[in-house]
């Protein structure tokens, strides 16, 4: 019952936040190949949360996190101008949906990611209660990029970043890190209409080919 309030929610989630031109992370193409292209990403906020758990369960288990975190259980922190009366009353802090959700393998499990929308900082976003959730900055980067539709099954996802990996290496561009599976789409689009990405970090000269 559980998952499927989940999955419900996170449809509703992202349908509402499609309808609404949503925000992704800031990115400039750098290069085209046939299967894949190279886009230097700015800096990016994410709120993120560690699962240990199976590929296909970590998507659903760390979206309940997050999204509690985003939809009001953090520390608001509000600034008050001095007036006559003082009333203070907390607020519910709640942050746009963005696109798309991350998620990277780790040595205790899986990495999920929602990216934070634009206008905050580190400063700025609201501390969350849950200390399984934890914000940061990621630096720009260079990544390589993949993009599929279909099934965010694991077996569809080793397939596809075999592909990748394989189109890489005849071009000789050399990768770092970990890959990161990104979900664009709810779980109720067809199939065969989601946008999924796989990303691979570069190093500053990789991608010369």
């Amino acid at each position: 019952m559980t998952r499927y309030l989940t999955t419900v929610l996170l449809s509703v989630f992202l349908h509402a936040g499609a309808a609404m031109a949503t925000e992704e992370p800031k990115y400039a193409v750098e290069s085209k190949a046939d299967s894949y292209e190279i886009r230097k990403y700015e800096a990016t906020l994410v709120a993120e949360t560690k699962i240990e758990g199976r590929f296909d369960d970590a998507g659903n288990q760390a979206f309940r996190i997050l999204a509690d975190y985003i939809f009001g259980n953090n520390k608001a922190k509000t600034k008050l101008a001095m007036t006559a009366p003082v009333t203070q009353q907390p607020p519910t802090e709640k942050i746009a949906m963005t696109a798309p959700v991350n998620q990277m393998q780790t040595p205790a499990g899986f990495l999920v990611q929602f990216t934070m929308p634009s206008g905050f900082t580190l400063a700025t976003l609201p501390e969350p209660n849950d200390a399984r959730v934890h914000l940061r900055e990621i630096p720009p980067r260079r990544v390589a990029v993949y993009s599929y539709t279909g099934s965010w099954s694991e077996s569809r996802y080793t397939e596809m970043l075999a592909e990748f990996r394989k189109q890489l290496q005849k071009s000789g561009v050399q990768t770092q890190g970990e890959p990161v599976f990104a979900r664009f789409n709810s779980p109720f689009t067809l199939w065969f209409l989601r946008r999924n990405e796989i990303w691979l970090e570069l190093g500053q000269a990789s991608d010369r080919h």
